[in-house]
């Protein structure tokens, strides 16, 4: 008997479609077996918690019941939470305490002054983990030690030099209240008025250090030409070096360029001269070096004054610190203006350096990063630099005079 066509070919889709099905499966089964040989030779869950263990930056430990250290990484013997693979004797105790009662605690592991290891300060806080396991999770916390303690300095030294000026103004008025003598009035009336230009520059000065203190570097750079900067920060100190009888003495144009702000720039030279004139003897002369050096470009400033004794050298940055403070207070100095000069190089990728010694005189560098190299021509040449860290000797100038002088809001 003879099978119909139609059959024969339901047959053969039939064939095809069983062996797509059959097909199909197999591959499923396969990609299944391939994923499942994977997983298994990749790591367990165990295996990943502890190598998260072992990388986290805090010191972690398990303690059980015993007071054994079942789980530790190397971060928890380096912060003292252990101590040659047992607890530390206070975690020991508190996380006894932490098995039987239950509880949070934190302990201090700091060490002691004496050990002047680092970390300097070191917070423990202790978690029940259930069936007698106790955590331990140790934190270097020094930063924010450091930075608590530089806080409240800073609070008490603005209050002591804020109360300064302004007590001085009160007992002044005290004293005009009951002056008969014109002279006398006039004199306390002039101390009035440089107490509140003193009160003035303090204020205007810790607005500015609060604002660059813990900036970033400046995102947006400009081309600032340096022979500008160096030319309008001698024109503002132009009349305190006159009044001082303190010669500027500048190199020759440079053509130097770098990349920033130049307000900035120009307060930090300022306050440099500034600086410079008030510890410099009279008749003695400041001096301005421009320079290009390794890929950077240096302001050095000069002065043949006092100098500044090793000891100190390391401290005339910081806010508020004077080498002389009956100096300062003579000169009206506010104790910023250095602080200042440091935080405006720091926010232009910059420093400052410093080269002094007592009785010979002391040279502040700003040295600023600069892209590129200086067109031919533009570092001036004065000569073989002098060995004792001061600039060569450049051309005097003539400080601006009083009327010639453009008055600023940055001006002291």
């Amino acid at each position: 008997m003879a099978v119909p066509a139609y059959v024969t070919v339901l047959a053969v889709v039939v064939a095809a479609v069983g062996g797509a099905v059959v097909g199909a499966a197999v591959v499923r089964w396969k990609t299944r077996s391939r994923r499942a040989a994977v997983v298994a030779a990749g790591p367990t869950v165990a295996e990943l918690l502890a190598r998260i263990v072992r990388r986290s930056h805090t010191g972690l430990a398990v303690i059980n019941r015993f007071g054994d250290v079942v789980l530790s990484n190397d971060r928890a013997e380096v912060l003292g939470a252990v101590v040659d693979a047992r607890p530390e004797s206070r975690v020991a105790a508190a996380a006894q305490r932490v098995s039987e009662h239950g509880g949070t605690p934190e302990i201090d592991l700091s060490p002691p002054v004496s050990a002047r290891r680092a970390p300097q300060s070191v917070i423990a806080r202790l978690g029940p983990l259930g069936d007698g396991f106790v955590v331990v999770e140790a934190s270097d916390t020094s930063a924010a030690v450091r930075l608590e303690a530089v806080r409240r300095d800073f609070v008490a030294n603005v209050g002591h030099e804020l109360k300064t000026p302004v007590g001085a103004m009160a007992v002044l008025a005290e004293a005009i209240l009951g002056a008969d003598d014109q002279e006398e009035v006039t004199r306390f009336a002039a101390k009035i008025q440089h107490e509140s230009r003193r009160l003035g520059s303090l204020v205007t000065e810790l607005i500015e250090l609060s604002r660059l203190q813990g900036a970033d570097p400046l995102p947006e750079l400009e081309p600032v030409a340096v022979d500008d900067v160096v030319r309008e920060a001698v024109k503002r100190v132009g009349v305190s070096a006159e009044t001082a009888g303190t010669e500027l003495t500048l190199d020759g144009p440079s053509g130097l360029e770098v990349a920033g702000s130049s307000t900035l720039l120009v307060t930090a030279l300022t306050n440099l001269l500034e600086n410079a004139v008030a510890y410099s003897s009279p008749g003695s002369s400041v001096s301005v070096r421009r320079r290009h050096v390794d890929r950077a470009v240096e302001i050095s400033v000069t002065d043949r004054g006092i100098g500044i004794p090793p000891e100190h050298q390391e401290r005339v940055f910081e806010r508020f610190f004077r080498v002389d403070p009956a100096r300062s207070r003579a000169t009206g100095g506010t104790g910023l203006g250095l602080a200042i000069v440091k935080h405006v190089a720091a926010n232009h990728g910059g420093e400052v350096r410093l080269w002094s010694e007592p009785g010979v005189g002391s040279t502040f560098t700003l040295r600023l990063p600069t892209p590129g190299r200086p067109e031919a021509g533009s570092v001036p040449s004065s000569g073989t630099p002098r060995t004792d860290g001061a600039p060569d000797a450049p051309r005097p100038v003539r400080p601006p005079r009083p009327a010639d002088r453009e008055m600023s809001g940055a001006d002291r």
